[in-house]
């Protein structure tokens, strides 16, 4: 396709194109109306779009401010480095690792070719986040999930059909396009507008992220083709030339650089040293710089502390802070990812025996102090009723079973014989 054919079109005739005079594309055409000289146009070819600071915020571009890269980078590699099990409930209820299962081995080793699990998640969770919505082509062989292929969301198109049904339009590599249903895509998205697209976080928040890109980019001018100077020498007479040279090469080679930072200049002939202050405009740009670091911090409800604001706290409450990042930032997204497996990637019959879980136990252990009273009262120490096997606590702590871990024992009514534990 031509790019003059992306603004405009000519009068369709029976067989095809015609000639005449070109014609805008309207909004019922599904077209987009921008000219040649509209300044929109560069946003446009760009994936993005202008906004009223001047900047062009795309998917791309945002990730280059460091707020919204930090909290894409935090959210993304923390979905990432999570595990991702499937778990089997049986009639019974107990649950149980499904490592039979097909799906068990994509989620935990092998997602596909060329990806380990980590860079997977990770890489849909960052679609999810920046787009709005990851894709990845999923691979049967004899009806058993065997690849999770990830798809560029430009080259999407979901379309939800008269019978409410949806359609997956994917565009190849080689340009030809094939038609898929859901069955066949994992389809990871956010909050909604119509219940089947995702919102992208960085068209949603594009004026704020705008801002803070412009607010970079000021300061940056600044440093580039400012005037930066630490203070001042007030002289009471006029200095010649001669003079001027002397002790501009004078301060220059006693007291610039690293080495001499700290050493007192020597004055003379009356002269008056005098420290540049900050201005009242400065302050102001430094303000604006935070207020909109805590703007894209709300967009993609990450904790203000998380982005190693200066005035962030490390004591006694950072515990505190992380459930407060897993409950409220991740949590949504770990229920998306479970859902949309389960959606996608089980049948009828599984759905209810098999699910998806992401183990976050990680991301909520305390110090080891803590969890040594958390386990000791889970093993029934204290003369509480034990909820936890010696085999689950080491299964928690990464030791393998011990012959004698089996079965629910209170160590205030079990005695130790040469033999093992018996019960007294």
């Amino acid at each position: 396709m031509r790019i003059r054919d992306l603004f405009s079109r000519r009068p369709a005739g029976p067989t095809g194109p015609t000639g005449g005079k070109p014609v805008r594309a309207r909004a019922e055409d599904g077209g987009i109306t921008i000219m040649l000289g509209d300044p929109a146009m560069e946003a446009y070819l760009r994936g993005g779009a202008e906004t009223l600071s001047g900047a062009v915020v795309s998917p791309e571009s945002a990730l280059r401010n460091m707020a919204v890269w930090r909290c894409v980078d935090l959210i993304s590699g923390t979905i990432g480095m999570l595990p991702l099990y499937v778990r089997e409930r049986d009639p019974a209820g107990v649950v149980t690792n499904a490592e039979q299962h097909p799906l068990y081995r994509v989620l935990m080793s092998r997602p596909n070719a060329y990806q380990p699990p980590s860079v997977f998640k990770a890489h849909m969770q960052m679609r999810a986040l920046v787009n709005g919505n990851a894709y990845a082509l999923i691979v049967r062989s004899r009806g058993r999930v065997i690849a999770l292929n990830p798809i560029d969301p430009g080259r999407v198109k979901v379309r939800l059909q008269s019978d409410w049904s949806v359609i997956y339009d994917i565009t190849r590599p080689d340009g030809t396009m094939v038609s898929l249903p859901p069955s066949e895509i994992l389809h990871l998205r956010g909050l909604s507008w119509d219940g089947v697209l995702g919102v992208s976080r960085t068209a949603v928040a594009r004026e704020a992220i705008g801002l803070a890109m412009q607010a970079e980019a000021g300061a940056a001018r600044l440093f580039k083709n400012g005037v930066m100077v630490g203070g001042f020498l007030k002289h009471p007479a006029k200095l010649g030339d001669e003079a001027f040279d002397n002790l501009d090469a004078s301060l220059k080679s006693k007291y610039a650089g690293a080495e001499n930072a700290g050493k007192w200049i020597i004055l003379e002939e009356g002269m008056d040293a005098v420290l540049a202050q900050s201005s009242a405009r400065d302050n102001q740009q430094i303000e604006t710089r935070k207020f909109q670091i805590e703007e894209v911090a709300r967009a993609f409800g990450v904790p203000r502390p998380l982005l190693m604001m200066d005035e962030t706290s490390w004591g006694s409450g950072i515990e505190q802070l992380g459930i407060l990042f897993v409950r409220y930032s991740l949590a949504p997204w770990f229920k998306a990812w479970e859902e949309a497996i389960a959606l996608a990637c089980l049948t009828e019959a599984e759905i209810g025996r098999y699910y998806a879980d992401f183990d976050e136990k990680e991301l909520l252990r305390g110090s080891m102090k803590d969890q040594a009273e958390f386990y000791a009262k889970a093993l029934g120490a204290g003369g509480s009723q034990p909820w936890m096997q010696a085999n689950e606590v080491r299964e928690d702590t990464g030791f393998g079973p011990h012959p004698d871990g089996e079965g629910l024992k209170n160590p205030m009514t079990t005695k130790t014989t040469g033999a093992g534990h018996e019960p007294a």
